[in-house]
């Protein structure tokens, strides 16, 4: 079995990127991004999902936030893919469904090697931002992750008014998805799969 550990660094003209991640974490780690609500929704991804995560963005904020959530995302789903190693030993699936007050979002993750996002219902959500995050920035992030770590990945929010909580409760939904599905089943010996691979 692998470390279950990552780091990469990565640059380009429009952000610097360095992440650490570890999948046997309690929410350890410093997340700075430049945008306080997204250094918010990582710091809750860390803590629901158990992982160890250490995220420092410098990007060009003043294009707005795009850039940095989007790349913030594809590096984290890069970490994640060389975390998971050959995917031996992992449940694979994972699932929750996780109220924030009036809120509510449900999160399926299939950690296939097949890259695929479904996100419904974010037509809930009111046009704006908070702090410079553009609310639509969190499907932007969700399809970088899934993207980068070849997951399938439904994300469906529910229920709400308040545009912090619904966004806050699909992080909380995600991390608790991927924390299920990344956590180690006792009783596989091997790759969770008929094929014998989840990464090609």
């Amino acid at each position: 079995m692998s470390t279950r550990s990552a780091a990469i660094d990565r640059k380009t003209g429009e952000t610097d990127v360095s992440l650490s991640l570890s999948l046997s974490g309690h929410g350890e780690g410093t997340r700075s991004t430049g945008v306080g609500f997204f250094d918010h929704m990582l710091d809750l991804l860390a803590r629901h999902g158990r992982l160890e995560l250490d995220v420092k963005v410098a990007g060009d904020l003043h294009t707005g936030a795009h850039h940095t959530v989007e790349d913030t995302g594809i590096v984290f789903g890069q970490a994640l893919d060389r975390a998971l190693g050959d995917r031996a030993g992992i449940y694979r699936y994972g699932h929750a469904v996780v109220p924030m007050d009036e809120a509510r979002a449900e999160c399926s993750v299939d950690i296939s090697g097949r890259p695929y996002t479904l996100v419904t219902g974010f037509d809930r959500l009111p046009s704006g931002s908070i702090n410079g995050f553009d609310y639509e920035e969190a499907e932007e992030f969700f399809r970088a992750v899934a993207s980068a770590a070849r997951l399938t990945l439904h994300i469906e929010l529910q229920a709400g008014t308040n545009a912090h909580h619904m966004i806050e409760a699909c992080f909380k939904a995600f991390a608790r998805a991927l924390r299920a599905a990344v956590a180690i089943d006792p009783d596989e010996p091997g790759v969770p799969s008929t094929k014998g691979t989840l990464t090609s």
